[in-house]
């Protein structure tokens, strides 16, 4: 056997020593499949003329990105009898012809409808640092799959933070590109205003490589000069009602960079945390459009905290989503006028650190919005971001920055996380 197919033997059989963990991270795992896939991604390497970008890599699959002759199923009940995809969805298509082999299809919070990773059909696994710990999501099975060292890359989605809050949580990268950069063919909606494909990784370079791939753009070569940031750090919005560990982290962060010769400006983003409502509104309406002649079946076969959130859409009006779209477009436009003195903003990825999927149970809806709150900003404002881990001592969770800046500013965002990134872990 070829060293590929040798890889995805070693992952296979890590994950059959998972037990009943294996069941809440994939919705699917197809080791006849997987191993055909990697005799394939062989074959597609042995026979390029130059070297591929993903050549070898293990990539999960989150289950709302089609896969020929697999049903696609968000790792809802009620989609599970749906007829098999047709073909690959774009993306899917692309990382197998940059050499990668698809790695099972992970779980997710239902429909992708929320950021702390609940799933009550196939159960709701920890996170790497803590097995009580939520694992963020709605990307949950993929981003463990990353960071147990299954698979080098997940395909993840993000409406609300479902690729960041996942990658935050379990100490990995995690990149939301500019929506209108990726393509959403073949891709299971929750929100079409709002969704966003990208990659979660265990490094910022395998991150970028798999953005080029899905995004089909090359990301500019950093030239190697010292370059001073204008970084734009947040007041009235992101940094407020930290906790004392995420206030923390974020102080001592922010003091690293200044201590390089970065330039740190306060900006008033105030307007983002007084239009929040934004997306509850925009991303429940969309939603309900979807689901809502299935919404009797939903009642017996469903989340009903999912349902719950999409049957908002029910007290809203015509004129309500009216101006909600009017608003937001009004926000976006805000956006790009406060970012336009910096070359991108900072901020802790989420408020709090994990809570306990206990806590969570108990007590959803505010720790879900709580989970969902720096992230979801971004999504309203159509910007790009990524979340990096922020180390802070052996045998402790890491904590997590988000960088971020307006829709189409997607080089700037990897530069700057290519330069922040080092200092970090220095």
């Amino acid at each position: 056997m070829g060293a590929i197919i040798d890889k995805a033997q070693v992952a296979i059989d890590k994950v059959d020593q998972l037990g009943d963990l294996a069941g809440k991270i994939f919705t699917e795992f197809d080791r006849d499949r997987i191993l055909r896939d990697a005799h394939a991604a062989e074959e597609r390497v042995a026979q390029s003329a130059t070297p591929l970008p993903l050549a070898g890599m293990l990539v999960s699959i989150k289950d709302l990105y089609d896969e020929a002759g697999v049903t696609t199923t968000a790792a809802s009940k009620l989609l599970q009898g749906r007829p098999a995809a047709p073909r690959d969805c774009d993306i899917v298509a692309r990382i197998k012809a940059a050499g990668a082999v698809p790695f099972g299809r992970t779980a997710l919070s239902e429909f992708a409808y929320s950021g702390v990773g609940l799933n009550p059909h196939y159960g709701t696994p920890g996170n790497v640092f803590d097995p009580e710990g939520i694992p963020g999501g709605s990307t949950s099975g993929g981003g463990l799959t990353v960071a147990l060292g299954l698979a080098d890359i997940a395909l993840g989605t993000d409406t609300g933070g479902s690729i960041r809050i996942p990658s935050a949580i379990n100490g990995l990268y995690g990149y939301k590109p500019s929506r209108l950069w990726m393509s959403g063919e073949g891709i299971h909606p929750l929100a079409k205003s709002f969704d966003t494909a990208g990659p979660l990784a265990g490094d910022i370079q395998t991150a970028i490589t798999a953005f080029e791939v899905m995004s089909g753009k090359t990301v500019p070569a950093q030239d190697g000069k010292t370059v001073s940031l204008k970084i734009g750090v947040p007041v009235h919005a992101f940094t407020n009602d930290l906790d004392d560990r995420v206030r923390a982290d974020f102080d001592a962060l922010c003091k690293k960079l200044r201590a390089v010769g970065h330039e740190l400006i306060e900006i008033d983003l105030g307007f983002l945390a007084e239009n929040a409502v934004i997306n509850k509104i925009l991303v429940a309406a969309e939603a309900h459009k979807i689901y809502s002649k299935d919404f009797k079946a939903l009642e017996t076969c469903g989340d009903p905290r999912v349902l719950n959130r999409m049957r908002f859409a029910d007290t809203l009006s015509a004129s309500d989503l009216i101006d909600a779209y009017a608003k937001r477009a009004d926000v976006i436009s805000m956006f790009s006028s406060a970012m336009a003195e910096v070359d991108v903003m900072i901020s802790p990825t989420l408020p709090m650190m994990a809570p306990k999927i206990a806590e969570v149970e108990a007590d959803f809806d505010r720790l879900n919005a709580t989970m969902l709150r720096n992230t979801s900003y971004l999504n309203l404002s159509d910007a790009c971001a990524i979340s990096i881990p922020v180390p802070v001592g052996v045998d402790v969770a890491p904590g997590a920055l988000m960088i971020a800046a307006p829709h189409g500013h997607d080089f700037a965002v990897l530069d700057a996380a290519q330069r922040i990134d080092p200092i970090l872990r220095g």
